[in-house]
C-alpha cells in the first residue's frame, strides 16, 4: 500500500508562539495573536501553493523535524505547541479534515543544526 504523504516547509515559528513565552501584558497577548495568524497564514499559502487534490484527508500523522542555527537543548514538547498555527492553516487550506487528535496524530519534534532555520512538517494520509 503506497502512504500519501506531504512535505510542508516553513520558517521556525515566532519565539512568542511558545508556551514559555507568557504573554504579561495587553500588548503580549495581541503580538501571539498577530504571530499566531500570520504563521496560520503562511502554512495557509504554502499548502495552497501544493495544489493537492486528495485532501481533506479525514485522518493523518505529522512528524516535524526542527533546523536550527546553534545547537542547544531543545523542548520537543514546546516546539510542538508552537505548531498549533501551523496545523490550523494546513487545515484552512484543505489537506486536512480537522487537526483534533482523532484526525491527527502528532509523532513527536527532531532537531537539526542548518544554516537556514525552518521547520518541516511531514504529513502522511493513514
Amino acid at each position: 500500500m503506497n502512504q500519501e504523504t506531504v512535505l510542508v516547509i516553513l520558517p521556525l515559528p515566532p519565539a512568542c508562539l511558545s508556551p514559555n513565552c507568557p504573554p504579561g501584558s495587553f500588548g503580549g497577548r495581541m503580538r501571539r495573536a498577530v504571530a499566531s495568524k500570520q504563521y496560520r497564514k503562511k502554512a495557509y499559502d504554502v499548502v495552497s501553493e501544493m495544489n493537492i487534490e486528495s485532501g481533506p484527508w479525514a485522518k493523518a500523522t505529522v512528524s516535524a523535524m526542527f533546523y536550527h542555527k546553534q545547537k542547544r537543548r531543545r523542548d520537543d514538547v514546546n516546539h510542538m505547541a508552537m505548531m498549533k498555527s501551523a496545523y490550523d492553516g494546513v487545515v484552512d487550506a484543505g489537506l486536512l479534515a480537522d487537526d483534533s487528535s482523532s484526525h491527527l496524530k502528532t509523532l513527536g519534534a527532531e532537531f537539526k543544526i542548518a544554516n537556514d532555520s525552518r521547520v518541516e512538517l511531514l504529513f502522511t494520509r493513514i
